[in-house]
C-alpha cells in the first residue's frame, strides 16, 4: 500500500454543496479531528453516509474513490488525527416506506437489554435480526436501538453477531467507549463463549481447531468463508457440554475473531451447526427439521470484558431464546 503521508488543510477544497436526500451532491474533504483518532476508515464513511449499502462504501474504497492524504486506502486504515479523508459523491437509494422500526419491534429490543450504564448497552440479540441494515434488510439491531431512543447522542456497534446467531452484542454510547473497547477487542482481552448444537458426537479429545480462513464470494454474491492455506490464522477452542444420539452440545470460544469462523470450524471438524444452511448438507438438515429446528443453533452465551475508566470486570451470560430452548427439550425427550 502507498505509505501514507501527513497534508495540512491548505490547498485542500472544503467544499459545501447542496443535498440530495441527506447527502451532500459533490466531493466531501473531511479533516479527522483528535476524537475520531483510531477509527477505522470503513466506520467513519458508514457514519457520514447513512443509509449508503456497506458494500457500496467497500466499492468506492476499492475504485480509489475515497482518498486520505491523497492516497489510496484500504477500508480497514485506521484514521489519525489530522488526516484529510475525501469522499465522494453518493447517491442514496430511496428508502422502502416500511423501513422505521415500529414500536412492537423496538420494544423487543429493549426488553433484550442485559445491562446498561452511562457508557455501554449490552443486547441479547434475536435470532433472525441483523445487527445492522443494509442488504435488502431496511434496519437491525443498530437502527431499532436509535430509534427506540432518540434522544442518545450516540450508539455504535462496538463488535458484530451474523444475522442467525442470537446472543449477546456490545453497544457503545460514547466514543470513548468504542475505542477503548474495540482496543480490548484487538488485545483479545475480552472473552466471548458461544454455545452450539452441532450434529454428531464431538470428541472430548478435540479442544481446539486452528484452521486458516479464507473469505471469498459465491457467484451469486454471497459471502462465504472456507478453510485455506491462503486464509487468515484462526483459533477456536471448544468444551462438550452435553450429548444425545446425533447431536452435542460444546461450547466455542473463538481466540481470533474471523466471519463465520465458529461455523466453518465446526464443518471442518466434521460437526457442522445444526440448522447452519450454509456449512450444513441438505440431509443433516433435513433430520434437523424433523425434530422441530428452525433456527441457526448458535447463541453468543456468555461474555467476560473490562468496563473502560477501571479495573472492573463483568460477566454476563444471555439465556437461550425459546426456539433453541425447544430443540434441546427434544433431545432430551
Amino acid at each position: 500500500m502507498t505509505p501514507r503521508r501527513r497534508s495540512g488543510s491548505a490547498g485542500q477544497p472544503q467544499k459545501e454543496h447542496k443535498e440530495t436526500r441527506g447527502l451532500p451532491t459533490g466531493v466531501q474533504w473531511i479533516t479527522v479531528d483528535p476524537d475520531m483518532a483510531g477509527q477505522r476508515l470503513d466506520n467513519f464513511l458508514m457514519a457520514r453516509l447513512r443509509g449508503i449499502p456497506r458494500s457500496k462504501i467497500y466499492r468506492i474504497v476499492r475504485k480509489g474513490e475515497v482518498r486520505v492524504n491523497k492516497g489510496r486506502v484500504k477500508p480497514d486504515t485506521r484514521l489519525q488525527a489530522g488526516d484529510q479523508v475525501r469522499i465522494p459523491p453518493v447517491v442514496k437509494p430511496e428508502k422502502p416506506t416500511s423501513s422505521i422500526p415500529g414500536d412492537r419491534v423496538q420494544a423487543v429490543m429493549e426488553n433484550a437489554v442485559m445491562f446498561e450504564n452511562d457508557e455501554l448497552l449490552v443486547v441479547n440479540k434475536p435470532s433472525g435480526i441483523a445487527v445492522h441494515g443494509g442488504s435488502g434488510l431496511s434496519f437491525g439491531l443498530i437502527e431499532v436501538l436509535r430509534a427506540a431512543r432518540p434522544e442518545a447522542r450516540f450508539l455504535e456497534l462496538v463488535h458484530r453477531l451474523d444475522r442467525d446467531t442470537s446472543g449477546l452484542v456490545m453497544v457503545a454510547k460514547k466514543r470513548s467507549t468504542l475505542r477503548f473497547l474495540q482496543d480490548e477487542l484487538r488485545r483479545r482481552e475480552v472473552h466471548k463463549h458461544y454455545h452450539a448444537l452441532v450434529s454428531g458426537h464431538w470428541s472430548a479429545g478435540v479442544s481446539e481447531v486452528s484452521e486458516p480462513l479464507l473469505r471469498y464470494e459465491m457467484t451469486n454474491g454471497e459471502r462465504r468463508v472456507r478453510v485455506d492455506t491462503d486464509g487468515k490464522p484462526s483459533l477456536t477452542r471448544y468444551r462438550v457440554l452435553d450429548t444425545w444420539p446425533g447431536y452435542s452440545l460444546v461450547e466455542a470460544s473463538p481466540v481470533t475473531g474471523r466471519t463465520h469462523q465458529i461455523r466453518v470450524h465446526c464443518a471442518f471438524a466434521g460437526h457442522p451447526i445444526a440448522g447452519d444452511d450454509k456449512y450444513m448438507d441438505a440431509a443433516s438438515q433435513r433430520a434437523f427439521r424433523r425434530l422441530g429446528g428452525n433456527r441457526l443453533m448458535l447463541h453468543a452465551r456468555s461474555l467476560e470484558f473490562r468496563l473502560p475508566g477501571g479495573e472492573q470486570w463483568l460477566r454476563l451470560e444471555a439465556p437461550y431464546d425459546e426456539a433453541f430452548t425447544q430443540v434441546l427439550a427434544a433431545l432430551t425427550r
